[in-house]
């Protein structure tokens, strides 16, 4: 099969590779559609992903197939079945998994991101990890139930109750689809900040009520006059630099929720005014990884409630593994798809 490899900093190598053998309790999965995350960025360039990385090793933990071959025991999936993989596979065992966090896992491995993944003709999958999606649901779409069940925790954790005001800081492929769950959850108004031009407008078409350029003067004032109160009481930060930081603390009102959500760089700190925190009474929180919401996501793709088209924006070969990535990085896309 032909599978492109993470090599190490910056390096990605194509090879054709034997077909990977399964074992009792595992489906062989011909990988169609693998969407590159901010995660496979990151670990391009040299940093760790939801899990220590070492290679080389097929990337990618967004995707999504066909069941081609079943392993002795299977007994709930069969050969034709179209999956999307839930890439987080938890020991069961920590204190993090015995107490209900288990997306804390201290011995968490994943599918493209320790183990091989979608980057690849075929891919091993525990079954545990392999969710059928209706045949209809197009295989890019189903390739996005990661992301969307990451989000859909990022939600969780928002605790967007009805009528609450809502901005999200960024209109990449996470923020969009953030935008779209809020609204679902009940926002009664929802901004996007993003200081490019073609995602605001798909903001826009997606749904948002308003979509503001950060870059510009005045841009708060422009949100608080829209909303009619003095800043959001739900703000979701999806971009991961401290400008993004710093205007999710600027639109946030008394006793906001700010949830940052992004993938920051290792090491990366954020000078904090503590008395605003103090003085608002602002809740600040994380979210991490998709802890029991693949399910969910697949149902809300399903039921076709949540718009994936226009955010995906770009297809490459797996043999252009590169490319895609570099295309992810760039402003002309907003979500960069792989096919296997």
């Amino acid at each position: 099969m032909k599978a492109s490899f993470f090599m190490g900093l910056k390096t990605i190598k194509t090879m054709d590779v034997d077909t990977p053998e399964i074992g009792p309790r595992e489906v062989l999965v011909r990988n169609k559609y693998c969407g590159v995350c901010g995660t496979d960025v990151h670990i391009y360039h040299g940093e760790p992903g939801s899990a220590d990385v070492t290679p080389p090793v097929i990337l990618g933990h967004e995707y999504a197939g066909v069941v081609e071959k079943v392993g002795s025991e299977i007994t709930k999936l069969k050969v034709g079945d179209h999956v999307t993989i839930d890439p987080n596979i938890y020991c069961g065992q920590c204190i993090w998994c015995r107490t209900g966090k288990k997306q804390m896992c201290e011995n968490m491995q994943a599918l493209g991101v320790t183990m091989n993944g979608g980057f690849a003709e075929y891919c091993a999958v525990p079954e545990a990890q392999a969710f059928v999606v209706p045949k209809e649901v197009p295989f890019e779409y189903a390739a996005m139930t990661e992301p969307v069940a990451c989000c859909l925790h990022g939600i969780d954790v928002a605790n967007i109750k009805a009528g609450d005001n809502v901005v999200v800081i960024g209109g990449g492929a996470i923020g969009l689809i953030m935008m779209q769950l809020a609204k679902m959850t009940g926002a009664a108004k929802i901004v996007v900040s993003e200081p490019n031009e073609m995602r605001r407008e798909v903001a826009l078409k997606l749904g948002a009520d308003m979509a503001v350029n950060p870059m510009e003067e005045g841009y708060v004032e422009k949100v608080n006059e829209f909303f009619g109160e003095p800043g959001a009481d739900v703000i979701i930060e999806c971009v991961g630099n401290n400008p993004a930081v710093s205007s999710a603390f600027a639109y946030a009102k008394k006793g906001a929720t700010i949830v940052l959500f992004s993938v920051p760089k290792v090491g990366a700190e954020f000078n904090l005014n503590l008395f605003d925190v103090y003085k608002k009474e602002l809740t600040i929180k994380g979210s991490f990884v998709n802890p029991d919401t693949h399910s969910r996501a697949v149902n809300i793709i399903a039921s076709g409630r949540i718009d994936l088209g226009p955010i995906i924006t770009h297809t490459f070969d797996v043999e252009n593994l590169e490319d895609a990535i570099k295309m992810q990085m760039s402003n002309e896309s907003i979500k960069v798809v792989v096919k296997a």
